[in-house]
């Protein structure tokens, strides 16, 4: 049996640790079940992306065509994607 050790917000470990007991009991282990259980449901979601990805031999190929409907050239689209990017950044500077 393996071990691993984490470190993970106190309000997330504590809405675990309630879950899990809740969920599991109040006895020895509980945290254990609950965590194989969020590994194994975690390692299922991010399965089919990896499976996804090992199949694809060379990316730019993959991706090869996604932008052909879009009218800009590549200097456009940076020049509006710092723009974009400096808005932000101003509207958060503000909402702080």
């Amino acid at each position: 049996m393996g071990g691993i050790k984490v470190y993970i917000p106190d309000e997330l470990e504590r809405k675990f640790r309630e879950a899990a007991m809740k969920l599991f009991g109040y006895g020895k282990g509980s945290l254990s079940t609950a965590s194989e259980k969020a590994f194994a449901a975690w390692l299922s979601q991010v399965s089919q992306v990896l499976d996804i990805a090992e199949t694809i031999e060379d990316p730019v190929e993959a991706i090869y065509g996604l932008l052909s409907d879009v009218k800009k050239t590549g200097v456009e689209l940076q020049h509006e994607a710092r723009e974009i990017r400096a808005r932000r950044t101003l509207e958060y500077r503000d909402a702080t």
